[in-house]
This record gives structure tokens, C-alpha cells and sequence, in this order.
């Protein structure tokens, strides 16, 4: 009970943290608790004391206080909806040029995030302070020092949209989005691959009972040393039978084990294999190179005619794939007694290779710099392997037929 209490509290976490709305709802509160506290303050005794030896920071009337507040909030809301209407209008064209899986990865920065709750919370700021000045309020009983304190966080936030402007127009480059996934496949790669040797591939019998899924979605990971322990306890092996990445199907085998089990064990087993709605590099780096794949893809498309783009994406798959020929992936993990509980189906390096390298030959062989760039980095890469080889031969006779 406790256990699956402390995974639904974690799956509901990360959904809540990871949501658009999460930064700029801590941000309003912020603010708001600023604006209470600040118009308490201005209109407490050590508040009215320190407007009254520092004359320059009291305001006259009612009247010029709610000038400078509505003129503030008038402006502040304008400035938003102008800087989000340019994201949503950059969104759409790395969308329509690049790939529309690149747009959760472009909303969900959190920077954009920070500067959509600064102009927010300045706002909810401006009326919360709007909503006390009464009209015949005079001297000490105008809210100034909370007033010049909207005026700072104005000039923060035209500060804010004049760098925002620098970021967004830097984001959406093309350089930079491949630059960043490569950066976070490279990350995963590290994490999912610690071994510097390729493990030995032991003959196993092939584990005759399924667990079924209850659900839909994608298989990515799983909680490993939860798993390792629920096989311990039970005297269990277990096998996936899909690789990272799958989409599975409501009733669709996710695992096979040595002998059948109950109902209530597959309900606890199921709980330490969450399906995910959506891909994550994160947990499965061969989404990143299927990000950059298809990013090559699209840009070779008639649509958009862009070699160079492709080329880019090329050079950091290759890049990557340097890296997976040193390091791999565990195939099985071990109890303490050093007994196979888990036995994993990983992606080697020639499935990759065939999934992302030969998607981009089938749209860019007729392309003279893709053969050339194809060419110069499989020759590059320190293997033998046959895929390898045939693609290398496949690329030197298209350049020999057409040379």
C-alpha cells in the first residue's frame, strides 16, 4: 500500500513540476504574498514613519498613485501578450521546418516560463495594490513605497523582454535545437551505457509465461531497484520483451517470467513498469536519435530543401554513435547473490544505425553533399561492423555512378 501511495505521489509530482503552468504559478504567489506583505508594511507605522522623513517617496494623492498603477498594469499586459504571440508564431515555424516533436521540448523552457510568471505576477501585483488606494486617500494612507516597487519590477520586466527577445530568437536556430538534443542523448547515453565492454550474451531459455499490460503507452524504463528487489523476494526472473521505446497496447506482453504468477504479484510488478504518455530522451536516448533523424528527414523534404540542416543533424548522430561503440548497455541484472533476475532487451548500435541512418539515405541519396557528408563519417567511425560496411558501400557506388 505504501509503495504504490509513493509511486502515484511521484508520477502526479512529476506531471505537476513538469507542467507549463508550474513557474508561473509559484511566481504569482510570490507576488502575491510581496503585495500583502508591502501594503501592510506602507501602511504600518515604521512604513508611515519612513514616508515621512524620506518626503520624496510619498505620493500626494490617490489619484497619481492610480495613474501610475493602471498605466503600469495597461502596459505590462500588453507587453505579454505581444512576447507569447511571438512564441507562439516561432513555435509554429520550427514546427512546419523541423519537427513537431521539438515543440514540448521549446514550451516547456524554463526561462520562457520565468518571464510568463514575472509579467503575470507584476500584474496580480499591480491589482492587489489597485483594489486598496481608495479615491480620497491622501499623504501617508497612499501605498507609495509599494507603488515605486511595482515601478521596479516594471523596468525588471522590460529588462526581461529585451533579453527574452535575444533568447527567443537564438532558441529557434537550427545549430542550437540539434546542439541541445545531442546534449541530452549524449547525457542518457552515458547513464544507460556504463560499460566499457560489450557484455557476453549468454544462452537463455526463453521465459514461457506474459505479463500483460493493464494500459496503453510508452515502455521507457522502469524502477530498477524496486524490480531487482520484487524478483529477490519472490524468487522471480523476469525478461522484457520490447525495447525502450515501444508503444504497447492495452493487454500487450511487457514482461515473461520463469513461472506464472498471481494477479495481485502482476498488479505490484505492473506498478514498477509505468507507461508513459509521451517519449523522453531522459529515459530512452534512442528518442534523441530519433529526434535528430528526424529533424535530417524533414529538412531533405522537397518542402524545405535544407541539406545543410541535415548535415548538421548527421554530424551530431555520428557523433553519438562514436561514443555508443565505446560505451554499452547492461543486458541483465544481478541480485546480491549474483543470480539473473532481469533480463533487458537494449538497442545495440546496428539497430540504431539501421533506424536512423538509413531512414535519412532513403530521403537524402540523390543529394551530392549528403553522400560526400555520409561518406566522410563512416569512414570516420573506428568499426567493422557489417552495417556499417554496407552502408559505406552503398554511398561510394551512388558517388561512382554519378561521377
Amino acid at each position: 500500500m505504501l509503495k504504490t501511495i509513493r509511486i502515484w505521489t511521484r508520477t502526479r509530482l512529476h506531471e505537476v513540476v513538469e507542467s507549463i503552468a508550474f513557474y508561473p504559478a509559484l511566481m504569482v504567489l510570490l507576488y502575491i504574498g510581496v503585495a500583502a506583505g508591502m501594503i501592510w508594511f506602507d501602511l504600518s507605522g515604521p512604513g508611515v514613519e519612513l514616508k515621512g522623513n524620506m518626503g520624496w517617496m510619498s505620493l500626494k494623492d490617490a489619484s497619481a498613485a492610480r495613474a501610475i498603477i493602471s498605466t503600469i498594469a495597461g502596459g505590462i499586459i500588453t507587453l505579454t501578450v505581444f512576447s507569447f504571440s511571438m512564441v507562439m508564431i516561432v513555435l509554429n515555424q520550427a514546427a512546419s521546418q523541423l519537427s513537431n516533436r521539438l515543440l514540448d521540448r521549446m514550451i516547456g523552457n524554463r526561462f520562457q516560463q520565468l518571464v510568463l510568471g514575472a509579467y503575470i505576477g507584476t500584474i496580480v501585483y499591480a491589482l492587489l495594490l489597485l483594489s486598496t488606494i481608495r479615491e480620497h486617500d491622501t499623504g501617508s494612507s497612499v501605498p507609495a513605497l509599494s507603488t515605486y516597487l511595482l515601478i521596479l519590477a516594471a523596468i525588471v520586466d522590460i529588462i526581461l523582454f529585451i533579453y527574452f527577445l535575444h533568447f527567443i530568437t537564438q532558441e529557434v536556430k537550427y545549430d542550437v535545437i540539434i546542439a541541445k538534443i545531442h546534449s541530452e542523448a549524449f547525457d542518457s547515453l552515458r547513464h544507460h551505457c556504463p560499460l566499457a565492454q560489450e557484455p557476453e550474451e549468454e544462452p537463455l531459455p526463453t521465459l514461457p509465461f506474459e505479463v500483460l499490460t493493464t494500459s496503453a503507452g510508452v515502455y521507457e524504463e522502469f524502477d530498477r531497484k524496486g524490480l531487482l528487489a520484487f524478483c529477490e523476494k519472490n524468487d522471480l526472473t523476469v525478461q522484457f520483451t520490447h525495447l525502450p521505446g515501444t508503444f504497447l497496447l492495452k493487454g500487450a506482453p511487457v514482461l515473461a517470467t520463469e513461472r506464472p504468477i498471481g494477479s495481485d504479484l502482476q498488479d505490484d510488478l505492473l506498478k514498477l513498469i509505468p507507461l508513459a504518455k509521451t517519449e523522453s530522451v531522459e529515459a530512452n536516448f534512442a528518442f534523441g536519435f530519433r529526434q535528430l533523424t528526424e529533424i535530417a528527414m524533414k529538412a531533405l523534404s522537397p518542402g524545405i530543401n535544407d541539406p545543410g540542416t541535415a548535415m548538421l543533424s548527421l554530424r551530431a548522430l555520428f557523433e553519438l554513435f562514436s561514443f555508443r561503440l565505446e560505451q554499452h548497455p547492461p543486458n541483465e541484472l544481478r541480485d546480491a547473490e549474483g543470480r539473473v533476475r532481469i533480463r533487458l532487451r537494449t538497442w545495440s548500435f546496428e539497430l540504431l544505425f539501421k533506424a536512423t541512418i538509413h531512414a535519412i539515405w532513403d530521403y537524402g541519396h540523390e543529394d551530392r553533399s549528403i553522400r560526400h557528408e555520409l561518406l566522410s563519417m563512416l569512414g570516420q567511425l573506428p568499426t567493422a561492423s557489417p552495417v556499417v560496411m554496407e552502408m559505406r558501400d552503398r554511398v561510394e557506388a551512388a558517388i561512382a555512378k554519378n561521377e
